[in-house]
């Protein structure tokens, strides 16, 4: 008999799909004052990977400086039987290469639209990524443990 939380947990094909489906991660970092900097980004998965863009200076950034441990939650569902989720645990590699933020940044810019290529953004769009990319970075999470669950598999 398996325990129920083998019952929920999804496979890897199933956590990738979460992953793709959802636009938003909750991202923590270790601040300098030893509580968790808890943080919302809109993110694309990349290798398999978690990543995203911020602002270099911001407080998340200067966390995973000091300590590149983090853990990033993608979740949906509303009722108790609906709820799914992804935990990851691992390492922040902090990008600064511009090509890749870049990257990073026109496919979050082109999720976050609803449009299929970064082209559709039209070029007010392309510039704001263009411009958005001198000020940011880069982030892929690194997994060292994932934990899942879905709810869903429990009726």
């Amino acid at each position: 008999m398996s325990s129920g939380r083998n019952q929920v947990k999804l496979t890897d094909e199933e956590v990738q799909a979460l992953l793709e489906e959802n636009l938003k991660v909750q991202v923590a970092a270790n601040g300098k004052d030893g509580f968790p900097h808890l943080t919302t980004l809109f993110y694309v998965v990349r290798d398999g990977r978690i990543a995203f863009w911020t602002y270099g200076r911001s407080q998340k950034i200067v966390n995973l400086e000091r300590d590149p441990h983090v853990t990033a939650l993608v979740e949906d569902g509303v009722d108790y039987f609906e709820l799914r989720g992804v935990s990851i645990e691992g390492r922040a590699e902090i990008v600064r290469d511009r090509d890749t933020i870049f990257e990073i940044g026109s496919a979050v810019a082109t999720r976050m639209a609803g449009v299929g290529s970064f082209e559709e953004l039209g070029e007010f769009g392309v510039q704001a990524v263009e411009k958005q990319a001198t000020k940011r970075v880069g982030v892929i999470i690194h997994p060292d443990r994932v934990a899942s669950w879905d709810h869903r598999k429990m009726t």
